[in-house]
């Protein structure tokens, strides 16, 4: 089966979950972190699945696998903003423990995707 979009792919979808969470979460942080910690983990969150969406569209492999690399660089920093704001207390431990679930698991699917790419271009 031949994936004709980025919106099939497994990866961009639970980017764009993440994405959703990191909103809803970052919503009730205080105010005057608006245009702090609030920013940053939204433009993080939001470049995760835009750089998956970007290097798909690029349709040569090394392109794609560095846009995935950026994605996954995306990941890493969103992954320390989320780490900040947990010890901040501005996210409860419930919330914590699912986002650090779906962080991983992205960060997984980033990697085999990085190495399905290498494969594909040896071939």
């Amino acid at each position: 089966m031949t994936v004709k979009s980025y919106k099939e792919l497994d990866v961009w979808q639970k980017g764009i979950e993440i994405v959703d969470e990191i909103y809803t979460l970052t919503s009730v942080f205080p105010r005057d972190e608006q245009y702090g910690l609030t920013g940053q983990m939204r433009r993080s969150a939001v470049s995760i699945p835009s750089n998956i969406a970007e290097g798909f569209s690029r349709g040569h492999t090394p392109e794609y696998m560095q846009f995935i690399r950026i994605a996954l660089g995306s990941l890493a920093e969103l992954d320390t903003q989320f780490t900040i704001a947990c010890r901040r207390n501005y996210i409860n431990s419930d919330s914590a423990e699912k986002l650090t679930d779906k962080l991983d698991h992205e960060a997984r699917m980033l990697m085999n995707l990085i190495k399905s790419l290498k494969n594909r271009e040896n071939k």
